[in-house]
């Protein structure tokens, strides 16, 4: 194996091959086992009371402009007189014994705080003088505390003043007060952050209201409980049609997959129309699997061991691709691997990094050595090969793209690494990196253990990202979209794909920090709910989580069937509290289309997408990308009936039988235009 082979967990987890290239790396990269996080206790020690007390504040026109940061300062000052940690903490039970109880009206779900470890209750109100006053409580002492000294900085101060603290203002002060209690400050930093937050958005409310201003249209929703299924607004309506199909059509499907011993590995970026079938399928028969790109070919494979004689891939053509060479590497030359048309399916990444601007990239990278080719998986094999002889070249999927650049850097000396094709992805990379400058080493060591602030600091100048590769499915996500989520949800868990514009990344990265958020692949995205959620079931109390999903909107399947599976998990009883899962659609205004009819002459109320026929995450997302949109057109020919049940003169059975049946005979063309790809027609890549 030549030296851009890289040894991984996974036989899909990168892409090489043993062409010639003139900038050989002398090593192997290593990845080394990650650590798990340690847990975040928080023993709460007999109260011992202080001379302290809530700083008051006028409300008069006197207040300086710096009101907060005069309190804020004078907290940390008190904080930091106190060497002992367990005095600190002592201090932090005083102000907690002097914030008075709310009363039960005020402990609804309306004024919770989500992201905080214990329960806590936020009632904002604007005095006749225009200023800002706070009540809070919480089932938790310590975090009584905390809120207590979070009130003692903002009440009486003007919204501007609450609205211009930012939560790395109070970077200092959980410093200080954390570093007296178990866990240290990063488990104490999310419950200041997360009250701050609640304190802004409420008081961004009164504002407006004071205004005259209408309340922004909320976006359109899926609300999950353990009963089932609620829809809010016309898009959500749309996604959820399909989530539960009529399962005789299912069966009919599940028969005729068993029958011919076919596998299915789609792609989460399918239409819910499919995808609602295939989750349902998938309960008959297992050989059916959803996930991001990383993971297709590695289920492919396993249904090959399991006996599955054909595959059908739902996706792109590198997707195909990859699932033949995986295949073919694991040794299944001889199982079928079926594309769903005899058109090309490209992608738009792709394509960006197979035209002579890419290579000529490439050709500058050849000549800073050692470099390091890093490439996204959303390219063709030949794109990879061609790439391989000019620069070492390792593929990468989103999930692993920060410990695999971090870890060459590592171990590689003076190493330059070039990324491509995906702009986005790289320039939020580079943010990334240059935010974890200002992280401490520990930090830093959790997210790679051979990195410091001086490691980070020294890589970036040798980090280079192509200039022009976009893809069209995370290219539209809206100033309008951003702003109203900073506006109605910045106290909500916000997901994006690390594909996503800088905007959306970045406030996607600051709700990171204060633990509700996450940046990466569609399967992060995916754990991230899954682990709220069970952390909420955990926890044993009433819960509304609301998760805002920045990436195209076919994740919404394996969302709902996740976590309606966690909350079906729970034994049902009278006097259990119960927990309800909001996805929350970023959709903007535009992107929401009504088309009259499809090319099979189909009315379809609604449909994601901008009128010109191609969406993005938060425009209608990859599901109405003209490259997946041939997908819809191809189910909604075989699954008619299901997408339109009150045509009962039509007959499944037939439909989707003739599809299979002309499959298992050896055609290259199944129904609308399915191809067989063929192991000896790939790539010129050879295989390890």
């Amino acid at each position: 194996m030549d030296s851009a082979a890289i040894s991984a967990s996974s036989p899909s987890s990168y892409l090489a091959t043993k062409l010639r290239n003139p900038n050989p790396l002398p090593t192997r990269l290593n990845f080394p086992q990650s650590k798990p996080f340690p847990s975040l206790k928080s023993p709460i020690p007999a109260p011992s009371f202080h001379p302290c007390r809530v700083a008051t504040t006028s409300s008069s026109s006197s207040q300086t402009p710096s009101l907060a940061k005069t309190n804020l300062n004078r907290l940390i000052s008190e904080f930091q007189s106190l060497s002992s940690p367990i005095d600190r903490v002592k201090r932090l039970l005083n102000y907690s014994a002097l914030l008075p109880p709310l009363d039960d009206t005020a402990r609804t779900d309306s004024n919770r705080v989500m992201g905080c470890t214990a329960r806590v209750w936020l009632v904002v109100t604007m005095d006749s003088d225009g200023k800002m006053r706070f009540r809070a409580d919480s089932d938790s002492e310590i975090t009584r505390g905390f809120c207590c000294c979070l009130i003692s900085v903002l009440d009486g101060a003007g919204p501007e003043e609450v609205l211009g603290l930012k939560t790395e203002d109070l970077g200092e002060l959980s410093g200080v007060v954390g570093g007296g209690l178990n866990g240290g400050s990063n488990s104490r930093v999310n419950t200041w952050g997360n009250v701050l937050v609640g304190m802004q958005k409420r008081t961004k409310g009164l504002v407006g209201e004071r205004e005259g201003k209408v309340p922004g249209e909320a976006f359109p929703s899926l609300v999950v409980t353990a009963e089932g299924i609620e829809a809010k607004g016309s898009y959500a309506e749309a996604q959820a049609r399909f989530l539960l199909p009529d399962e005789l059509k299912v069966q009919e499907l599940v028969n005729v997959l068993m029958e011919k011993k076919i596998g299915v590995v789609a792609h989460f970026y399918m239409d819910p129309e499919v995808q609602g079938v295939l989750t349902a399928a998938q309960k008959h028969w297992p050989h059916i699997h959803i996930s991001d790109s990383l993971v297709m070919a590695d289920s492919a494979v396993k249904m090959a061991k399991a006996g599955c004689q054909y595959i059908t891939v739902l996706g792109v053509d590198f997707m195909s691709e990859n699932v033949r060479a995986i295949l073919d590497q694991a040794g299944f030359s001889e199982v079928g691997v079926y594309r769903m048309s005899s058109e090309r399916i490209g992608c738009s990444l792709a394509d960006a990094a197979s035209n002579p601007a890419y290579m000529n990239y490439l050709e500058a990278a050849s000549m800073a050595s050692p470099s390091l080719h890093v490439v996204y998986i959303n390219t063709s094999l030949e794109t990879k090969a061609n790439a391989h002889e000019l620069v070492p070249t390792i593929t990468c999927t989103s999930s692993n793209v920060v410990p695999t650049i971090l870890q060459a850097f590592a171990q590689v000396p003076d190493l330059n690494v070039w990324y491509g094709p995906d702009t986005y992805m790289g320039a939020n990379i580079m943010e990334l990196f240059q935010q974890m400058t200002v992280m401490t080493d520990d930090e830093i060591a959790e997210i790679h253990p051979e990195h410091n602030r001086d490691t980070i600091r020294s890589l970036l100048p040798r980090l280079h990202y192509y200039q022009d590769g976009t893809c069209i499915v995370h290219h539209l996500f809206g100033h309008e979209v951003v702003e109203k989520i900073k506006e109605m949800y910045c106290d909500a868990f916000l997901t994006a794909h690390f594909e996503v514009p800088g905007e959306m990344f970045s406030l996607a990265m600051e709700a990171k920090r204060r633990g509700m958020g996450v940046v990466g692949s569609t399967q992060n995205i995916l754990d991230f709910i899954s682990h709220r959620v069970q952390e909420a079931l955990e926890r044993n109390v009433n819960e509304h989580l609301q998760f805002v999903l920045g990436t195209e909107s076919g994740m919404v399947t394996a969302i709902v069937a996740r976590v309606s599976r966690l909350l079906g998990s729970v034994k049902p009883s009278s006097g259990r509290p119960k927990v309800n899962v909001e996805i929350v659609f970023p959709v903007s205004s535009d992107s929401i289309t009504t088309p009259s009819t499809s090319s099979h002459g189909l009315s379809l109320g609604v449909i994601p997408g901008v009128a010109s026929g191609e969406g993005c995450s938060i425009n209608g997302g990859c599901a109405s990308c003209p490259y997946m949109k041939i997908y819809f057109d191809l189910a909604a020919h075989l699954f008619e009936p299901i997408l339109h049940r009150q045509q009962k003169d039509y007959q499944t059975s037939s439909s989707i039988r003739s599809l299979i049946n002309v499959a298992m005979e050896g055609q290259c063309h199944i129904a609308s235009g399915a191809a067989l790809i063929h192991s000896n027609k790939i790539c010129a890549a050879s295989w390890m």
